[in-house]
């Protein structure tokens, strides 16, 4: 029996998620079909097409407004393409992405619903907004069908699996851009430049009784006008809107580890997570998480009311969200101080009102041993305290201008995806910059979404007059991209490029000496340089077993001297200041 809302449905668009009584997922041929043959028949929804990516099927972005003119398909995907046929300017821009964890996809089947509902007049979306909305963005992940890959999870009877192709999490890769499915999203990001951004999520850890929770962007790591305004007037109101429908919603239950009854602490959204990336363009961004538990009909219910609470909102107060960006746009090129990590503030704290369950511990039906188990007979409400203050840990000062020699390409086509504006060096040229020695760095032992993470990366600055070539690149901060760029190529910040193993090239020697030749010539540069003569002495009074090895005072000599290698160590992004 089909789930149709108020009004008569084409029987041709009804869902599968609708025709199974809310037990079904569409595939990701269903979804598209679906798609085609809706833009085909109406004329306010436009597809763009992401072209051909790894599995051989087509990426898809659907983009919705009343004033769109009549068209089908705009075929293979051309950069020119993502953007919308009409001026979006003085629209609120809302990007929806669905499916980017295949196995959670209550958002692909609510936006089916929502883009048919509004291409029908079933549901009004205002002429002030714009929707964007990715159907399904992990392809791969979602052609990975079957039933039980998540073992927490109540329906649908099958899904797709959270890696993609190349078994990546996606929604850690908005920095280093492994995946083709990341450039296009990204590029429909970068076209559409949305005030707000959404991607529908399915939670997983603790049991309690709430449908559906939200996950905002860090307020103070959002920042600026922007962030104050999410916090205390945009993200209540839609905490009230859905409220007056029956959903006591509460913020994503961040706790894994304990159980929530005494509260918990906010996610802290860095910019490998979709909501953090978007930040960085002071982007409003939102990651709804149904309840893992509920039956997947009120989890798809839930998620298609929250998009249509976003959209209300969103229309009713476009004014205000677009005065708020534009400030913090503006205000980025006098900011001259840019936060690069955070730290929760436990001092203070909001309360939510919490429904939950008694959770106990009884033996358990495999080891015997005590297993945590939550009692939906003991349901309970109770205000708890929510942690969502931040405070910077670590900030830098922002230069004029980067420099990134033509060599580092892989790094400038990336650059150049993300609408980054590169100027090239037009002939060799000395320039005076800062230079980053790298002193220390952790690295993880085991990999993470295909990277060994570096962190608690130490650098120390120095001045120089540097040569650079014809075709070097200066990136010149006075642009939409400056946050972005000063939290991917400052080394220091925790999803820098250099995290990332963009430059584990430069922490490699290449050359080294032969101890029986180079003591010869260490031997004339003694000689012959006092400064390094008193260098070596107090290196030998400050440590005595410094002082007992031949091969470590040889090093030192060869390490303070012209010998070695001039690029070991050094960051290869240079700072006009």
């Amino acid at each position: 029996m089909a789930l149709a809302r108020g009004g008569k449905t084409d029987t041709a668009f009804i869902t599968p998620f609708e025709e199974s009584g809310g037990r079904q997922s569409a595939t990701w041929d269903e979804a598209t079909s679906f798609y085609r043959r809706l833009a085909d028949k109406y004329e306010n929804l436009k597809i763009k097409d992401g072209g051909e990516i790894i599995v051989g099927s087509p990426m898809m972005a659907v983009y919705y407004n009343g004033r769109l003119g009549k068209g089908k398909s705009t075929g293979a995907y051309e950069e020119s393409r993502l953007q919308p046929a009409i001026d979006i300017s003085n629209m609120v821009v809302i990007l929806i992405n669905n499916g980017i964890h295949a196995g959670e996809p209550d958002g692909i089947d609510a936006c089916m619903m929502l883009l048919r509902d509004a291409a029908m007049g079933k549901v009004n979306v205002p002429d002030n907004v714009f929707l964007a909305v990715i159907p399904v963005y992990n392809v791969s992940g979602a052609l990975n069908r079957g039933c039980c890959s998540r073992a927490n999870q109540n329906g649908p009877e099958a899904y797709g699996f959270r890696g993609n192709g190349q078994n990546l999490d996606l929604n850690r890769d908005f920095i280093k851009n492994d995946a083709v499915e990341t450039w296009f999203l990204n590029g429909v990001f970068l076209a559409v430049q949305p005030d707000l951004f959404i991607d529908n999520h399915v939670s997983d850890g603790a049991d309690y009784q709430h449908v559906i929770t939200l996950l905002a962007t860090q307020h103070d790591k959002l920042g600026g006008e922007t962030g104050d305004y999410a916090y205390k007037t945009f993200t209540p109101m839609l905490y009230t809107d859905m409220r007056s429908k029956g959903y006591h919603m509460v913020p994503y239950v961040n706790d894994f580890d304990n159980t929530p009854e005494n509260g918990w602490t906010e996610f802290l959204d860095l910019p490998r997570f979709s909501s953090g990336y978007a930040a960085l363009y002071h982007t409003l961004a939102y990651v709804p998480e149904t309840h893992m538990l509920k039956p997947y009909k009120d989890r798809v219910e839930a998620t298609y009311q929250l998009m249509l609470t976003f959209i209300k909102t969103a229309s009713e107060h476009a004014d205000e969200i677009k005065k708020v960006r534009k400030h913090d746009f503006d205000a980025d090129q006098k900011n001259t101080l840019f936060p690069l990590e955070w730290t929760v503030d436990k001092t203070i704290s909001d309360s939510v009102l919490f429904s939950g369950y008694k959770s106990g511990y009884k033996p358990s039906g495999v080891s015997g041993l005590p297993r945590l188990y939550y009692d939906r007979t003991q349901p309970f409400q109770k205000n708890v305290p929510f942690y969502d203050h931040f405070v910077p840990s670590k900030s830098v000062k922002a230069p004029k201008a980067y420099i990134v020699p033509a060599g580092w390409y892989r790094l400038l086509a990336l650059l150049n995806d993300n609408f980054v504006q590169l100027e090239t060096i037009s002939k060799d040229t000395s320039i005076n910059v800062t230079e980053y020695v790298i002193q220390d760095y952790e690295t993880v032992q085991k990999p993470y979404e295909g990277h060994y993470l570096h962190k608690n990366v130490k650098v120390m600055p120095h001045t120089i007059t540097k040569s650079f070539r014809k075709g070097d690149r200066i990136i010149d901060l006075d642009q939409p991209a400056k946050r972005y760029l000063i939290e991917t190529l400052e080394p220091e910040a925790p999803d820098a490029f250099f995290a990332w193993n963009f430059f584990d090239a430069t922490q490699q020697q290449k050359e080294y000496y032969s101890d029986y030749v180079f003591e010869d010539i260490a031997a004339g540069l003694l000689k012959n340089d006092a400064v390094l003569r008193r260098q070596l002495d107090s290196a030998r009074k400050a440590d005595e077993k410094f002082a007992a090895s031949a091969a470590a005072q040889l090093d030192f000599v060869y390490r303070h001297s012209a010998y070695m290698e001039p690029g070991f160590m050094k960051y290869p992004v240079y700072r006009i200041e």
